[in-house]
C-alpha cells in the first residue's frame, strides 16, 4: 500500500460522523463541525463565536430547552480556551432527554464570545465564573464582573499558565 494511500485511510477514518443534532444543523443551514462523542455518548459539536448565538437560538427552539452547564477550561500555555455550553432536551413523555455539548475554540490574547444569558438565564452566574477564571468576555452579559475573586485581583487563576503572585495582601476586615 502506497504512503498516499495509507494518508487517505488516515484521513477518512479520522472524520466524525455527524450526531443527530449536528444533522439536524446542517438540514437547517448552520455550520458546524462534530467532534468525537465524550465517554457517556454525548454528542459533541464545534461552533465558531460569531455563530453561537443563531446556534443556540436554533437549538433552543429546537426543544434544548435546559443549560444543564457552561464552563470553561484551558488547553495549555499558548493554546486556546474552550467555553462549552452542555444543553438537555427535556420532555413530559419521561423519555431519556437528548444531550448536546457545544465548544467553541477562543484565542488567548482576546477570548470573546456572545453571552447566552439572554437565550439561558442559567447562563449568569456561570458566565461569570468562566469570566473570573478564564478571562474569557462575554459580549453582552448583563452584569459581567468578578464572581470569586476580588474585584482588583489580576489576572486569570485557573488559565494553565497563571503565574500566582509572591505575596497576598491582607485587607483589614473593619
Amino acid at each position: 500500500m502506497s504512503e498516499e494511500s495509507k494518508a487517505e485511510i488516515d484521513a477518512e477514518s479520522s472524520l466524525v460522523k455527524a450526531g443527530q443534532t449536528a444533522s439536524w444543523l446542517t438540514e437547517n443551514g448552520f455550520e458546524t463541525e462534530s467532534l468525537e462523542a465524550d465517554h457517556l455518548g454525548v454528542e459533541l459539536i464545534k461552533v465558531q463565536p460569531q455563530f453561537l448565538i443563531p446556534i443556540a437560538t436554533a437549538l433552543y427552539a429546537y426543544g434544548f430547552n435546559y443549560l444543564q452547564c457552561q464552563g470553561a477550561y484551558d488547553l495549555g500555555p499558548g493554546k486556546e480556551l474552550v467555553s462549552f455550553y452542555h444543553l438537555v432536551k427535556l420532555s413530559d413523555n419521561g423519555d431519556r432527554p437528548e444531550e448536546v455539548r457545544l465548544k467553541v475554540f477562543l484565542g488567548r490574547a482576546n477570548p470573546r464570545v456572545p453571552s447566552v444569558y439572554w437565550i439561558w438565564k442559567a447562563a449568569d452566574w456561570q458566565e461569570r465564573e468562566s469570566y473570573d477564571m478564564y478571562g474569557i468576555i462575554y459580549e453582552g452579559h448583563p452584569n459581567l464582573k468578578r464572581i470569586l475573586m476580588p474585584e482588583d485581583w489580576v489576572g486569570w487563576p485557573l488559565r494553565k499558565d497563571y503565574i500566582s503572585p509572591d505575596f497576598y495582601e491582607l485587607q483589614d476586615a473593619y
